[in-house]
C-alpha cells in the first residue's frame, strides 16, 4: 500500500486544545458518543521526529478509534527543525501532553483508569517511551515525577530501540539528530530515551508491525518483544504478513482491524 493516507484530509477534531506555552504545544481531542466516562487513547504521530510531518495524517486513526467508542488525544510536539525540538524538548512536550489528560479529564469525563498510549513509527517510540517514564532515574533530565499512569501501549511499526535504529542508520541517521549525538557521545541520553534500554516497563505492550516494512524493519519490533518477554514484561508481537509501513494507520486497510482490536483489548 502507498503512503496516500498521508495526503487525505482527516475528519475534523472536536476540540484543539493547548497544553503548554509553545505554539506547537497542542492536541486534538475527539470524544465518542455518550456521556462517559470515556477510555482515552493518547496518540503520537510519526515522521522520524522531523518538523515536516505533523499530527494531521494520524487524525484518521483517531477518528476511527473515536467512532469505536474511545476518546482520542492526538498530540503535537516540537520536532527536529522546530525551535526547541529534538533533545530534550521533544520528550518534554510529549510527556507534558500526556500528563495534560489529567487536566482534560474532569471537563470531558475521561476515565483516567483506562488510558492507553498509541504511536506510529517515531510516534511508536514516543508512545512506548511514555510507558517507560517511571523507569527513568530521578537525576535524569527526562525524569518526570508522578507521570500519567497508562493501562498499556500499542506501538505501530515503532522505533522502539534507539541503539538499534542508530546501528541500522534509519532515516539517514535521524536518531543522531534527535538525541544530539551518537551513543558513544551521549550514552546516558540513549539510556533514558530508548524504551528498549528501560525494560521491563511493567505494563502490557502490543507491537504491531508489517513484515515488509521498509522505513522501520520488522525485526525492530520482533527483537524488542523478545527482550521485553525475557525481562518479564507482558509483551506481544502482531506480525502483519506482507504489510508495509502505512497500512497500520489506514482505517480502510485490511490490517486495520488488528490495530483496533489491540487498542480495545487494553481499554477493557
Amino acid at each position: 500500500m502507498s503512503d496516500s493516507i498521508l495526503n487525505l484530509p482527516a475528519p475534523v477534531a472536536d476540540r484543539r486544545i493547548g497544553y503548554g506555552p509553545d505554539p506547537l504545544n497542542f492536541g486534538d481531542l475527539r470524544l465518542p458518543a455518550g456521556v462517559g466516562p470515556h477510555p482515552v487513547v493518547v496518540v503520537v504521530h510519526g515522521g522520524f521526529w522531523r518538523a515536516r510531518y505533523d499530527l494531521e495524517h494520524i487524525g484518521h486513526v483517531c477518528a476511527a478509534l473515536t467512532t469505536g467508542g474511545l476518546a482520542t488525544w492526538n498530540i503535537e510536539y516540537r520536532r527536529i527543525g522546530d525551535a526547541g525540538g529534538g533533545w530534550p524538548g521533544t520528550f518534554h512536550d510529549v510527556a507534558q501532553a500526556a500528563d495534560y489528560v489529567r487536566t482534560l479529564a474532569p471537563q470531558y469525563n475521561l476515565d483516567l483508569s483506562r488510558v492507553v498510549a498509541l504511536g506510529h513509527s517515531a510516534g511508536g517510540h514516543l508512545a512506548t517511551w511514555l510507558a517507560a517514564r517511571p523507569r527513568i532515574s530521578t537525576s535524569d533530565l527526562l525524569f518526570t515525577s508522578n507521570p500519567l499512569q497508562l493501562r498499556g501501549v500499542v506501538s505501530l511499526a515503532g522505533v522502539v530501540d534507539l541503539l538499534h535504529a542508530y546501528a541500522l542508520r534509519l532515516g539517514q541517521q535521524v536518531v543522531v539528530e534527535l538525541i544530539g549525538g551518537t551513543p558513544d557521545e551521549y550514552p546516558e541520553r540513549y539510556r533514558s530515551a530508548s524504551p528498549a534500554a528501560l525494560l521491563p516497563l511493567g505494563l502490557p505492550q502490543i507491537l504491531i508491525h508489517g513484515t515488509n516494512d521498509g522505513p522501520v524493519p520488522f525485526r525492530m519490533s520482533a527483537e524488542y518483544v523478545q527482550a521485553a518477554l525475557a525481562a518479564g514484561d507482558n509483551a506481544a508481537l502482531i506480525a502483519l504478513e506482507g504489510a508495509h509501513h502505512f497500512e497500520v494507520i489506514d482505517p480502510s486497510s485490511a490490517e486495520w482491524p488488528a490495530v483496533e482490536q489491540a487498542v480495545l483489548s487494553l481499554c477493557q
